[in-house]
């Protein structure tokens, strides 16, 4: 099914270059190209979300959160009492 796209002259100079190339037969394989491009990025947008959300997710359940500081202190501390 046939579909009309409007583009403005920036791409469609870029659709006349890649066909010129030779890379491409037409405007719909460039515009195809494209698309595909599109759908793996998002793909791997969407796959990097999720990892990303079940790192957060993972770290929520990981337990009781601590301060940096007090963990810090705590060492030091422990590192002087075993030097005396």
């Amino acid at each position: 099914m046939p579909t009309s796209i409007a583009l403005n002259s920036h791409f469609e100079t870029f659709i006349r270059q890649q066909i010129a190339s030779g890379r491409y037969n037409n405007a719909s394989e460039v515009v195809r190209a494209g698309l595909r491009l599109l759908e793996d990025q998002d793909r791997e947008n969407d796959l990097k979300l999720a990892e990303l959300r079940a790192s957060i997710q993972k770290g929520m359940e990981s337990g009781e959160e601590k301060n940096a500081d007090d963990v810090l202190n705590r060492l030091e501390e422990k590192y002087r009492s075993i030097q005396s």
